[in-house]
């Protein structure tokens, strides 16, 4: 989850003696773990210092910017192997992300590129190459390939998994995702909301409230995990409609994708759609909602039904 991870220790594990520096302690140990066909040494510095840790943060924004270029000119049409991951197994068993070019793992950590260079680092790891095989459905995003990966890895719980729709067997969800994408049915529409946004969404429930109810590995038709960059993804839920069905998600967001958004829509023809997206200024409840959607004359409302 790139920079927005956060790590609480209980009182019980202090008063045995964890302390700050059992941090680094963990995190070398973990490095050359995970790492040590490339790694020999590691050092982990704990900064506590507000204007320092922004300083760094933007140093490593700027990385995950680059990062994220690269596999931005790609399509799954390039590839004949997507790539799996697995790291979130311990706590959703059934849970199996599909890495495509054009839709990176839920947690917004590792695009198709990352995956591809954790596979040669460890071949026996979490990222293990998917051959797409045999297109069962281009606009689900089914693959025979796929799904027979996906079957396995799930240990059987999870038969089939369409990467472009959010209503005909989606993806999985674990419980790391940076964002919840659900349908709402009033709007024909859908709605996202980041882990950051504390607040209520127009259906009456937080982030938090609605991750408990989605993660753990089940599919959920209505409801996806998904990372940030997969928003502004030409393949973003396309079987339904893609971008132009998003109704609703918090200004913080709204602001964080805005320039990967506005070149999007830029692509489609569309500049002035960003406008017509409603945050929780200009709605909290879904008659808030559907009464905005009217003003701006949302595309979402002339589209087919979503059910």
């Amino acid at each position: 989850q790139r920079d927005i991870p956060w790590i609480r220790i209980s009182k019980e594990a202090f008063q045995k003696g964890f302390r700050l520096k059992h941090y680094g302690t963990v995190l070398v140990a973990k490095f050359k773990e995970d790492f040590g066909a490339i790694v020999d040494k590691v050092q982990v510095t704990l900064i506590t210092d507000p204007e320092e840790v922004e300083k760094r943060i933007r140093e490593a924004r700027e990385v995950y910017r680059q990062r994220d270029e690269r596999v931005m000119g790609m399509t799954d049409e390039d590839v004949d192997v997507f790539y799996s991951c697995t790291l979130c197994q311990s706590y959703a068993p059934n849970h199996v992300c599909v890495v495509t070019p054009e839709r990176l793992g839920l947690c917004g950590a590792y695009t198709w590129l990352d995956c591809a260079a954790s596979h040669e680092m460890d071949p026996h790891g979490p990222n293990q190459p998917i051959k797409k095989g045999e297109t069962l459905d281009p606009v689900l995003g089914q693959w025979r390939g796929v799904n027979e990966f996906v079957r396995q890895a799930s240990r059987g719980n999870v038969e089939r998994v369409s990467m472009y729709s959010i209503l005909q067997d989606p993806q999985t969800s674990c419980g790391c995702f940076e964002c919840i994408v659900a349908v709402l049915p009033e709007a024909n529409g859908v709605m996202i909301v980041n882990r950051e946004y504390l607040g209520e969404t127009p259906i009456g429930m937080t982030f938090s409230t609605m991750a408990g109810q989605i993660g753990g590995g089940v599919q959920m038709p209505g409801f996806l995990g998904i990372g940030k960059l997969y928003i502004t993804s030409k393949k973003f839920i396309s079987a339904e409609g893609g971008i132009k069905r998003v109704v609703w998600m918090p200004k913080e967001l709204l602001e964080e994708i805005r320039p990967r958004l506005e070149r999007r829509l830029a692509e489609m023809g569309e500049q002035d759609f960003i406008n017509k997206i409603a945050t929780e200024a200009e709605a909290q409840t879904i008659e808030d909602l559907l009464a905005h959607l009217e003003r701006v004359k949302h595309p979402a409302l002339e589209m087919e039904p979503l059910v």
